[in-house]
């Protein structure tokens, strides 16, 4: 690693910045550990450059941008090695209507849903929905957005806010259980872990303030159960053509079925984050995590070749 020039990109225009600031600066300072040479780069908006002697660049952006494909299309188009999943993998994955579709087609077990489009609410069929529900938007990260709604006259509200990030939302079956998530690293699932927020679900807050939510890793659970889990997180992440890295979320209803809610793309990277936490109970340290995605990005690279870079720095402008 350490003739190697890292770009780690962070930031971002998403609801999530701040979280990415802090995954990139994690990430950026075990990579410094390694003897690399690390540029951070604080990415405001659309525009913004990277040095053409860069190796790889690390993405640690979350949420819309950085996670939804866009970014990842800009990385292609100028010829930049990146870690994580490509373009259309990234895009399938962060569209929750998209991935729903494909988790259903390959027989992946997940809640049932409505779709409900801003510009054409269907108000009788809302009514007809089991309560309670869940509520979110279609194209968000880290619970931004997200209400659990008890009765109908919640409905309306619970639209609102999930309206604030987009035209679509999902309304979908809220199945009582314990909340589960298995990271997934190299092709292999990594240790379970169980999520316990202390109040209610676990939200944006309860996921980034600290205290709020208990962690158990390896989860409590019996094998099979666990094996189960694994299977089907592993399952998601290919169904969607993810690579390298991802963290699937799923639902361990009280009657002992397995639902799989989300794959994220780009999870939390700092060193308390939680595909950290079920590497290293694998025995793998946050500072290996972070040079092995590196050199699979290159590997990557050494296999489709690296298209030649013309002038000092390469200009990133989203269309």
């Amino acid at each position: 690693m350490k003739r190697l020039k890292i770009a780690v990109l962070m930031g971002g225009p998403s609801a999530e910045r701040e979280v990415s600031l802090r995954s990139g600066t994690a990430v950026a300072n075990a990579l410094v550990a390694t003897g690399a040479n690390v540029l951070p780069i604080d990415i405001k908006d659309g525009a913004f450059t990277i040095p053409t002697d860069v190796d790889v660049a690390f993405v640690a952006l979350h949420g819309t941008f950085g996670e939804d494909g866009t970014l990842q299309q800009m990385l292609e188009n100028s010829g930049v090695t990146y870690t994580g999943s490509g373009p259309q993998a990234s895009a399938r994955a962060f569209d929750k209507i998209a991935a729903k579709q494909e988790f259903l087609a390959a027989g992946i077990p997940t809640p049932k849903y409505e779709v409900v489009d801003r510009m054409h609410v269907d108000s009788h069929r809302l009514t007809q929905l089991d309560f309670p529900l869940v509520v979110k938007p279609a194209r968000q990260g880290s619970s931004v957005g997200i209400s659990i709604v008890h009765e109908e006259a919640e409905m309306d509200g619970a639209c609102q806010i999930a309206w604030e990030y987009g035209d679509q939302l999902l309304a979908e079956e809220y199945i009582p259980g314990r909340e589960l998530t298995v990271g997934i690293f190299d092709g292999r699932a990594l240790p379970v872990v169980e999520i316990k927020p202390k109040h209610g679900f676990f939200t944006y807050d309860a996921k980034y303030t600290k205290g709020q939510t208990d962690y158990l890793v390896p989860a409590p659970l019996d094998p099979a159960t666990e094996s189960r889990a694994k299977l089907l997180a592993l399952s998601a992440h290919d169904r969607l053509g993810c690579r390298d890295f991802s963290r699937v979320d799923l639902i361990l209803s009280e009657t002992g079925e397995l639902f799989v809610l989300e794959v994220n793309t780009i999870p939390g990277f700092t060193e308390t984050s939680l595909v950290p936490k079920a590497a290293r109970e694998a025995g793998i340290e946050f500072t290996d995590l972070c040079a092995r995605l590196v050199q699979m990005a290159l590997a990557r690279r050494g296999r489709n070749g690296a298209r030649d870079a013309v002038g000092k720095e390469r200009v990133m402008v989203s269309s």
